[in-house]
């Protein structure tokens, strides 16, 4: 397979991009919380902090554990989308624009956010 080096960086960032959806954004926690249990601790100053940890049934534990590690959502997502790139990329280059033009503005945000703050 022959893939280009602009594909590549359109498919890297695309990626990067789906993943953090998936792993951190507030607007796919929906996806996530069936997955997870709060736990919340009290620290000794009395601040209240939350914990989130996969549920203890063994598919929801799976999943659970797959959605809080960026590495292993990383290698599905990017699986994801190249399989989609390869077998349907009529449908898939449009994705896979919106992702990537998304995660480079996230990456130039916090460049900015950096560069602002220090």
């Amino acid at each position: 397979m022959d893939i280009t080096l602009f594909e590549l960086i359109i498919l890297s960032l695309a990626s990067f991009r789906l993943t953090r959806l998936f792993v951190f954004d507030k607007i796919t926690e929906f996806i996530r919380t069936p997955f997870f249990d709060e736990v919340e601790e009290t620290n000794e100053d009395g601040t209240i902090e939350v914990y989130y940890v996969p549920k203890s049934t063994p598919i929801k534990k799976f999943f659970g554990e797959l959605l809080s590690c960026y590495w292993c959502t990383g290698i599905w997502t990017s699986a994801f989308l190249i399989v989609g790139f390869i077998f349907l990329p009529s449908y898939f280059e449009w994705i896979l624009l919106f992702l990537a033009v998304a995660g480079l503005a996230a990456l130039i945000e916090t460049f900015i956010q950096f560069w602002i703050n220090n």
